[in-house]
């Protein structure tokens, strides 16, 4: 007897519809996989054995073999395992199903006791099957919530192997989200979700911050155009402080990012079980000991790294110089196209990875080359070599270069706060709806975002900026790409003004942000230099 059911494989960030085919023949035991499956989808059959056995049926004798099409798509994980169960079943004459299990895609992962545990990618699968017209899905009762998202489908909640049966069957038409109060997996919902919003809780405000006035300024046109940022300094400084407190400035996600960030996270396995969109933008922070594959992407079957799960929100790499040199190259591509590329012999996938990159360092390995109290231990030899990882492609890519400068005395015990987080977020949030209203017709909302064409259109300059700036690029030596970031980011300070011209103080302003890399490569300081033009 022949039966085939659909169910389906995340690939990326997209899915694949997959069909399960089972056939059972007389004759000796046995079992086979098909279609180019991996060690867990080979493992489905112990799996599925145990698990029919144990839910009160009988796993069939004879020759039954399992083909997962298309057979040039790798498969890999248990995803497939209640639908090869339910296939099984039917093939076997156990039950009768009723439903058009044409209109069904199945998915869920079996224990060996018939429970249902929870996969990863739903969010991915339900978007994929809208809009092919699949309107049914069978999935574990844990991704509920996460499977509610998505508007017009039919969701059928299982926990165990039995309940999926009575659907399919036609005893239970609705499934049992009730079921989610019973789940195996409930007692680790809380501990998922502290995991999940370690970044997403603000006790912290820029408040705190003392005497670093030039960096949150700094940071503010940082946020409010979307650009990237290096902070520079001394040990102790306040890079650090200044960074963790970036998200306390920034916008909540808009639906369409809350989706996109979700999707993501559902299919990287960090999404809690019972949690509904994610509304908070990303912060990740990864430490420099972090693996390639888990800041870039990657593996045998390719997952999101740092970098994609930071999509729509902020990357921080701490320690900037400490990371390798081939992750720090890796960044080129997600800065300049908003996309991460993971390339495998069989397979290239793209990532999404559209975030705010906030770097800090050291000015050199002892941290004291730019402190004017404390003497640099280093040489130029290890100067040099610090320097190395971080190329001019690199260092050309972000807009704003800070550096901090250590407290004094004074500063640190100043009890006078500064401009608190919700003061500042006000300024961020108008000026993002002005460029929102202006290039909203692009599809885009932000100043870092816009091409060559509408830098031209919106950063237009009279004839005695258009001289500053030809004197800056020929003074400092400044790449192409240099010279268009310091125009947006010009932009943003004359947004943060609600000014329609970009002013000398504007173009003045966005220049002496690029002067680390003045320092790094032995350029005259532009905040002097121009300024006195």
């Amino acid at each position: 007897m022949f039966y085939r059911l659909k169910s389906a494989t995340v690939m990326g960030v997209d899915s694949s519809i997959i069909e399960i085919e089972v056939d059972l023949k007389k004759g000796l035991p046995q079992q086979t996989i098909v279609g180019l499956p991996d060690t867990a989808v080979k493992e489905a059959k112990e799996r599925v054995n145990s698990a029919i056995r144990n839910s009160g049926f009988n796993f069939p004798l004879g020759k039954l073999t399992i083909n997962l099409a298309p057979a040039d798509i790798k498969k890999e994980g248990s995803i497939f395992d209640l639908g090869i169960a339910l296939g099984i079943l039917t093939v076997s004459e156990q039950i009768e199903i009723i439903q058009d299990i044409e209109t069904f895609i199945i998915l869920g992962e079996l224990s060996l006791d018939g429970f249902v545990r929870p996969i990863h990618g739903v969010l991915a699968i339900l978007e994929d099957a809208k809009e092919i017209g699949i309107q049914n899905l069978i999935l574990p009762v844990d991704n509920y919530q996460e499977a509610r998202l998505i508007s017009g489908l039919a969701i059928y909640p299982v926990g165990y192997l039995k309940d999926a049966v009575q659907i399919v069957s036609g005893h239970n038409s609705k499934g049992n989200p009730d079921l989610i109060s019973k789940s195996r997996n409930a007692k680790n919902i809380n501990i998922n979700k502290k995991k999940n919003n370690k970044y997403n809780r603000f006790d912290v405000d820029f408040s705190e911050v003392k005497g670093q006035n030039y960096a949150v300024r700094a940071v503010e046109i940082t946020a409010s155009g979307g650009h990237n940022i290096l902070l520079i300094g001394s040990p102790g400084s306040g890079k650090t402080m200044i960074a963790s407190r970036i998200p306390t400035i920034i916008p909540e996600l808009s639906e369409k990012e809350s989706i996109e960030t979700t999707k993501i996270y559902s299919i990287a396995g960090f999404l809690p079980s019972n949690e509904g969109l994610i509304k908070n933008r990303p912060f990740r922070a990864p430490h420099h000991t972090a693996s390639e594959i888990s800041i870039i992407g990657g593996g045998k079957n390719p997952i999101p790294g740092e970098i994609t799960l930071a999509h729509n929100g902020i990357l921080f790499l701490d320690e900037f110089t400490e990371f390798k040199s081939n992750i720090i190259q890796s960044l080129r591509q997600p800065i300049e196209d908003g996309v991460i590329t993971i390339a495998r012999a069989d397979v290239r996938i793209l990532f999404p990875a559209l975030f705010m990159l906030v770097a800090s360092m050291n000015p050199c390995p002892c941290g004291y080359l730019f402190d004017t109290e404390r003497k640099c231990q280093c040489n130029h030899s290890q100067i040099s070599k610090y320097y190395m990882k971080i190329s001019g492609p690199v260092l050309d890519r972000i807009d704003i270069q800070v550096e901090v400068k250590p407290l004094k005395a004074c500063d640190i015990i100043e009890y006078k706060s500064a401009e608190s987080s919700s003061v500042i977020k006000k300024r961020v949030l108008q000026a993002r709806k002005i460029q929102k209203e202006r290039l909203a017709k692009y599809g885009i909302a932000l100043n870092a975002l816009m091409n060559v064409e509408l830098i031209k259109k919106y950063c237009a300059l009279d004839k005695q900026l258009q001289e500053l700036m030809y004197f800056a690029v020929e003074r400092y030596k400044l790449s192409a790409r240099a010279y268009y970031k310091i125009l947006k980011v010009a932009r943003t300070i004359a947004d943060l003004e609600n000014r329609d011209k970009i002013l000398k103080e504007d173009i003045l302003e966005a220049l002496s942000y690029r002067e680390v890399e003045n320092i790094l490569y032995n350029k005259p300081s532009n905040k002097v230099q121009v300024a006195a033009t």
